[in-house]
């Protein structure tokens, strides 16, 4: 496989994730981008960590949305 190959897997990957996430956290496409490329969870996915990359887009998306949940919870806390 073509890293060109490889990046347009994970391209269609990605943006399955975030349709997800649109659907699941009830927020818009762009909310949902926002919230994926500022995930650890999407550099992880990136990097291949884990196998990730190789888990559903629901459990994904699920994983992005718990820690963007996490991280909310941490700034209201300091705040």
């Amino acid at each position: 496989m073509t890293e060109i190959s490889k990046q347009i897997i994970f391209s269609e990957q990605c943006a399955r994730i975030i349709l997800c996430i649109s659907e699941m956290a009830d927020v818009s496409i762009q909310e949902a981008t926002d919230m994926f490329y500022e995930s650890e969870t999407a550099n992880l996915i990136e990097e291949k960590v884990a196998d990730l990359h190789c888990r559903s887009d629901k459990y994904l998306a699920l994983l992005v949305i718990e820690e963007c949940s996490e991280k909310k919870k941490l700034s209201i806390h300091n705040a």
